[in-house]
């Protein structure tokens, strides 16, 4: 992937980045393989605003990615690589020899042409699914199970990548690219390799309304509202929260509040993130 800088002809412009695309072999999607999303636009089944700042922008069809690659044996050819406008990475297309199509998350070196299969037996080359347990140790991998026969839940968005770090008896170490280290289970599928598109995050949106057709809607800041509508709001000029710390709209702590929920996980974790 490269990325194209444009010339400042505009403000807009003057700071503005996009792929260049050079990757994408097909332009148009597999039609078998697309589904129409209802627009919600942040709201709930009572049109009620739950979540701000989302809304309009383009309306993309859904690409239905195989996370779960149980087609286990049966080798499949690469016939293109797409873009998803729906994730950051690209997705590439598969022709099973059984005749079956179905799109799987590109890693990087993968090209149009190119054999892949799933199961114990595969070989580790990007691309290759196969359980934690037939994976050797220090192995680069993506497309993490939490759980067996679920799917792919982990290290999934462009660029990211885990490394195989151990493995002890059912379990094995997987370092996440967060940093942190926790135990998987060994009957778990994994990807080999790195998710492809690895420079996306250094794309520069540039303007508003590039923002605004990805369905992302202003936000205020709480400062510039009136206090009736934000604990921030009030006062003359530029002046502080007057709290000790930030609060939501709702007057909840921010900044720095601890969120995770999901406590009976924590044995899992060897190291967290952050952590030394």
């Amino acid at each position: 992937m490269g990325i194209k800088i444009f010339k400042p002809t505009s403000a807009g412009r003057r700071n503005m980045t996009s792929s260049t695309f050079e990757e994408i072999t097909k332009k148009k999607p597999e039609k078998s393989l697309l589904v129409s999303l209802k627009r919600q636009a942040g709201r709930n089944n009572q049109g009620r605003v739950t979540v701000r700042h989302h809304g309009g922008g383009n309306r993309p069809k859904y690409r239905i990615v195989d996370f779960r690659r149980e087609k286990i044996g049966i080798p499949a050819k690469v016939v293109a690589i797409e873009y998803d406008p729906n994730r950051s990475a690209r997705i590439a297309l598969l022709h099973y020899v059984d005749g079956e199509k179905r799109y799987i998350v590109a890693p990087v070196g993968m090209m149009v042409g190119d054999k892949l299969t799933s199961g114990p037996n595969a070989e580790i080359r990007p691309g290759n699914t196969l359980p934690i347990s037939s994976i050797p140790v220090g192995t680069m991998i993506h497309n993490i199970e939490l759980q067996k026969g679920k799917g792919a839940q982990m290290v999934r968005s462009a660029g990211t990548v885990a490394q195989l770090m151990a493995k002890e008896g059912k379990y094995a170490q997987v370092r996440l690219p967060s940093s942190e280290v926790r135990y998987v289970s060994v009957e778990c599928m994994a990807t080999i390799g790195q998710v492809g598109n690895p420079e996306w995050n250094t794309i520069k949106i540039g303007k508003a309304g590039r923002k605004r057709h990805m369905g992302w809607r202003p936000e205020v800041r709480g400062a510039v509202m009136s206090p009736r509508d934000h604990p921030h709001g009030g006062g003359e000029g530029k002046v502080g929260v007057g709290m000790p710390g930030p609060k939501t709209k709702w007057g909840k702590p921010a900044l720095g509040k601890k969120t995770r929920r999901r406590k009976y996980t924590d044995r899992y974790i060897v190291k967290g993130r952050g952590k030394k």
